[in-house]
């Protein structure tokens, strides 16, 4: 039996704080291991990375998410009650309600809806002198996705709801004010849903049966009994907030096409697959989430070294992406990589790894790619802008990380339709 490397300080909760997403990929590399220990928030956790790694925290049989996550996750981020929460059964049924939404006509639904809302959004662009490409985008993703979810937006609430909603993605690393305004957001949004189901259940606004608010409203838990309508307000933020965070893979995206512009007239003509991999190299190399965490259900010994029933670990999302083991030259902005890439579902891991259907990872992956795709097409085939000169630095201490400026242009003009491919 081997002792797990130790972090020698009592805590590492400021480190973590500073280092960001190179949190656990620093200290890998400082005791030459893909797992370390260490105290967060002064409890004892596993840090981990890797393909390996990822195989072994999608274990079912091992790990638990119940209780995995902090509060201060649960009340901005999470929710209370939802899925991410759940284990054996309950999350067995829990999940499958989400993957019955993730067909392909469902995805081919919401990426229909968010394609009109990028032609509506660059005609208003047009009239401005410099748009905040990250405040646009959010408005666009949050139009689509309540439309899709079947959600009733009236035009008066949609800033408020955008809002709230980017407040929750940003509040869970936040400090002070930052982090409770993203609980108050949490909350407002809550309420607001849950008259929602309410309505949906009375008929009185009545969603169409393959829509997510019909779905959900009359979702039954093990006992047969229709889900409490405050849990189904957590799973409807559940599928719209994760849409509009996807706007932050979306400006990643127009930076990479601004920073590598080689590639920009390859996707004006580009196929669906050349598409596809410049989308899927935006998610492997731009931060997006850093780390999930699990509990250890009963101890066990994994390649020599024990892990004890009830501890902590977190599984480095970034770092793997970023593993030389895995990806050659990893701080690379390559698109081809992706063309011989196997498929793998613990190499990849922006939004988790394993089965979508049986494990934690995001059921949304799809939507996430597809509507990359329609913003790619919309960025490089429908469009024409100036990069005006702004701050685009991000950094890898703030979690979630965004480029300074937000990613401002100018000059937006819509290509003639005769001129798209």
């Amino acid at each position: 039996m081997s002792n797990i490397p130790s972090s020698p300080w009592p805590d590492s909760t400021l480190a973590l704080l500073s280092d960001g997403y190179e949190f656990i990929s620093k200290r890998c590399r400082r005791y030459d291991s893909d797992l370390f220990e260490t105290r967060l928030l002064l409890q004892k956790v596993i840090c981990m990375q890797g393909e390996a790694a990822a195989q072994l925290f999608y274990d079912n049989d091992r790990f638990q998410r119940q209780g995995a996550m902090p509060q201060r996750v649960i009340k901005t981020l999470l929710g209370q009650g939802g899925v991410q929460g759940l284990d054996g059964e309950a999350h067995r049924r829990r999940k499958q309600m989400f993957m019955s939404l993730m067909t392909p006509e469902g995805i081919q639904d919401i990426a229909a809806l968010t394609a009109e809302h990028w032609c509506a959004a660059i005609m208003t662009w047009e009239n401005r002198d410099t748009v905040v490409f990250f405040e646009a985008v959010n408005d666009i993703l949050c139009r689509a996705s309540c439309q899709w979810a079947g959600v009733p937006l009236p035009e008066s609430h949609v800033q408020q709801l955008t809002k709230d909603l980017v407040a929750m993605v940003e509040a869970p690393a936040a400090l002070g004010l930052r982090h409770w305004q993203g609980r108050l957001a949490r909350n407002r949004a809550e309420r607001w849903l849950a008259q929602g189901v309410d309505d949906v259940r009375a008929r009185v606004c009545p969603a169409l049966e393959t829509s997510a608010a019909h779905v959900m409203a009359w979702q039954r838990d093990q006992d047969g009994e229709l889900l409490d309508r405050k849990v189904i307000a957590v799973e409807l933020l559940n599928i719209i907030r994760p849409i509009v965070a996807i706007g932050r893979f979306i400006v990643f995206m127009a930076l990479a096409l601004h920073e590598y512009p080689r590639y920009r007239q390859m996707l004006q003509a580009g196929s669906e697959e050349e598409l596809t991999w410049f989308v899927q190299e935006v998610r492997r190399f731009y931060p997006f989430f850093p780390a999930v965490a699990a509990v250890v259900k009963q101890e066990f010994v994994w390649q020599g070294y024990r892990f004890p029933q009830g501890r902590w670990v977190l599984l480095d999302l970034y770092g793997t992406d970023h593993d030389p083991r895995l990806w050659e030259q990893p701080e690379a902005f390559q698109p081809e990589r992706f063309r011989s890439w196997k498929g793998s579902a613990f190499d990849f891991i922006p939004q988790g790894g394993g089965n979508h259907h049986q494990h934690h990872r995001c059921a949304g992956e799809w939507i996430t790619i597809e509507l990359m795709k329609v913003a790619l097409r919309a960025l490089t085939q429908e469009m024409e802008y100036a990069v005006p000169s702004q701050d685009l630095r991000f950094s890898l201490s703030q979690v979630p990380a965004l480029p300074k400026s937000r990613f401002i242009i100018g000059n937006v003009r819509a290509k003639p339709r005769a001129s798209r491919v």
